[in-house]
């Protein structure tokens, strides 16, 4: 491990933000303080908004998406917006990167590169919502024309996790805008500061007052008041499965409204002997620790030929050795604060777990002290069994379980023996292994001699117990509009009373 001295530092002072409601900032009555998780110091206060707030938030997105300020403006003046927002944000990307190292304890170089997939999130948004179309039934009869119309769901309530604060913003917001619909936005209560620069941005963009609402807090109070509430249309919810759960049963007993899950996942690596074995380790290792293992999509499974798997997890643990972690403002980090207390806590009690149940550490298993702040050594696990919780919890850290397998069927098996469905990947110069993989293996995202890559022109969710729907691409723009079938009699009516 490894750690440079930092390049920049924490602000002289907490930034202070309000709340943003119908295209004006509200102060809060009570304000929540965050300490940057890698250096132990308060660098933003956010309000802690009210049910009233929220209640204000909803009605302004109402009033905007009923009055013909958006919703039925052409697709080309949305995407006019989201382009001019893309623009914005390149020049906005340091300060933006700034704020999500401070509250999100992420590596500065990571942050700044998930920008440069937020812009393309706007990007592929504006052509999307050009291209959503409806369609057409000619096949009715010469009396009867048939259309099939596309039309965006309403105000569309979105929660977004700490793990990926703008990113995943940006995985769903400019998609919502795309189809029409109008949005309130419940950032992670530790990490909103640059989901309320979005409002700045967008505002800046040409966005209609009340299309874009902000209100602050917790989840337990207003994250489940949006769940609840009756004036919203549809949830995009991105966070755990347990709270996924809560948010269903909240919208079944409120009005039923259509929801967006994106959860849990407990993701599978397959790597048979015939892979490129070093490419592979490099592979499990990032899968695993990137974004310190914080990661819907983390891949910490390791499904291993059993012929191979002595030599490749020595190969695994040595590129995790070499995992440079310390200060996320160094531009060589590579991992860097675990973002909540709890979590840190969390993700340790699964390490010490895994020792009292039997299982084999290969490297790792420990905090690192660097003097302030909170980090984890990335952490390899052999012998695990499938009994173990280290093999079927979500860790949400840096730690890695090592199952063995002796054919395809049962790797598949392997992958297959988790509640969740969120992602897997396989790594061979086996096409039909591949192939056959690739098809066994419950997952909505799928990944073939590569990892966690891809572009916003692919739709993102899971399978089972990792959610519902879809984001990005076309698939995350249609998710957000609900469909309407029209006929059209073209010809004088066959009376039934004569």
């Amino acid at each position: 491990m490894a750690t440079t001295e930092r390049k920049l530092s924490v602000p002289a002072k907490p930034r202070e933000f309000g709340f943003f409601i119908d295209g004006t900032w509200r102060q809060g009555r009570e304000l929540y303080d965050r300490a940057s998780p890698a250096h132990d110091t308060v660098v933003t206060r956010t309000p802690r908004c009210t049910k009233e707030d929220l209640d204000e938030a909803v009605a302004a997105a109402r009033h905007a998406f009923e009055n013909d300020s958006w919703a039925t403006i052409p697709a080309a003046g949305r995407a006019a917006v989201l382009l001019r927002v893309a623009d914005l944000l390149r020049g906005r990307v340091d300060e933006i990167a700034y704020w999500e190292v401070l509250e999100n304890g992420k590596p500065i170089a990571q942050a700044k590169g998930e920008i440069g997939h937020c812009i393309a999130c706007f990007e592929m948004a504006a052509g999307a919502a050009r291209l959503l179309h409806g369609d057409t039934f000619n096949n009715l009869g010469k009396d009867l024309f048939g259309m099939v119309l596309r039309e965006p769901v309403g105000v569309v309530g979105l929660i977004t996790p700490w793990n990926f604060p703008f990113m995943i913003l940006c995985e769903r917001a400019p998609f919502i805008l795309a189809s029409g619909c109008t949005l309130v936005v419940k950032p992670a209560e530790v990490t909103s500061a640059t989901t309320l620069i979005l409002a700045d941005i967008l505002t800046e963009a040409g966005l209609p007052k009340g299309v874009y609402n902000v209100v602050t807090g917790a989840g337990s109070l207003i994250g489940q008041a949006m769940a609840e509430h009756p004036g919203i249309d549809m949830l995009s919810f991105t966070g755990s499965t347990g709270v996924g759960r809560s948010c269903v049963h909240a919208a079944a007993d409120s009005n039923l409204k259509k929801l967006g899950l994106e959860l849990g996942g407990k993701n599978p690596i397959i790597v048979f002997a015939d892979s490129d074995l070093e490419d592979a380790a490099d592979a499990v290792a990032f899968g695993v620790s990137f974004n310190t293992g914080q990661c819907c999509v983390s891949t910490s499974r390791l499904i291993v030929e059993r012929s191979v798997a002595d030599e490749f997890e020595r190969l695994v643990a040595k590129k995790m050795e070499k995992i440079r972690v310390g200060d996320p403002f160094d531009p060589e980090t590579q991992i860097g604060a675990i973002t909540t207390d709890a979590q840190n806590r969390t993700i340790l009690k699964f390490i010490d777990k895994g020792r009292e149940e039997g299982a084999t550490l290969l490297c790792g298993g420990k905090a690192l002290n660097f003097g302030k702040g909170q980090y984890i050594a990335p952490t390899l696990f052999t012998n695990v069994s499938p009994s173990m919780a280290i093999a079927s919890e979500e860790i949400f850290g840096p730690v890695l379980s090592s199952f063995r397998f002796d054919s395809v069927a049962e790797a598949i098996s392997l992958a297959n023996d988790t509640v969740y469905g969120l992602s897997a990947s396989v790594w061979t110069k086996d096409l039909s292994k591949a192939l056959t993989v690739t098809r066994g293996v419950r997952a909505g995202r799928f990944w073939v001699n590569t990892i966690m890559s891809g572009g916003p022109e692919t739709p993102i969710g899971g399978f089972a117990q990792s959610g519902w729907g879809r984001e990005s691409g076309i698939y995350g723009v249609e998710e957000y509009t609900q469909i309407k079938t029209v006929h059209i009699e073209t010809n004088k009516r066959t009376h039934w009373i004569s």
